[in-house]
């Protein structure tokens, strides 16, 4: 479990079967890691790169074998303080950055909508590449999110270019909703 609270950023490269992140905090083997807010386990950590095996389904669900610099964020433990939303780690897929514009001190981020249209609503949450965000405004085939300069310098959402592809989330919760309506009909 996360918190799509960001803790760092890290180069990465992808290679044969196994992702390389420099990774600036202590994990051990075993540990889970958001890796742009995949939920991938730690096999090998020489003191300054993590090494993570990454399965196929990962592979065609996510941005990790593209990637150059990922967010980091280590698993939530069960007695630690909960800030952000409900993360799972479970990448449902892609979407592509659109466009952005500057208003004052936010920036606004507008992407594709995913094919799970139904769990991106106004005021609902979002991870993406494992950060947590409120979606602002939904038009048509893309949803806006507003990013405060705290998060873009701490992220690589700042570093986004048109089309790029970034990993999402859908919320858990709104997940579970939905299960729950189609399965009381």
């Amino acid at each position: 479990m996360f918190s799509g609270i960001v803790e760092a950023t890290g180069k990465a490269r992808y290679s044969a079967g196994k992702l390389h992140v420099e990774v600036p905090f202590e994990v051990r083997p075993g540990d889970s890691v958001a890796v742009n807010g995949a939920c991938l386990t730690v096999v090998d950590f020489d003191g300054k790169e993590a090494t993570f095996d990454i399965g196929e389904e990962t592979l065609a669900r996510t941005n990790l074998r593209e990637a150059k610099v990922v967010n980091l964020e280590r698993a939530m433990p069960a007695s630690g303080r909960f800030n952000g939303h409900i993360v799972t780690g479970h990448v449902d897929g892609t979407v592509r950055f659109i466009a952005k514009r500057t208003s004052g001190n936010t920036t606004w981020m507008a992407f594709e909508m995913p094919p799970e249209r139904w769990g991106v609503a106004e005021k609902g949450s979002i991870a993406l590449n494992g950060v947590s965000l409120t979606v602002a405004r939904v038009e048509g085939s893309r949803f806006w999110i507003q990013v405060i300069p705290y998060t873009l310098e701490k992220t690589n959402l700042g570093l986004l270019r048109p089309g790029e592809r970034v990993n999402y989330e859908i919320d858990i919760i709104a997940r579970y909703v939905r299960e729950i309506i189609a399965n009381s009909k």
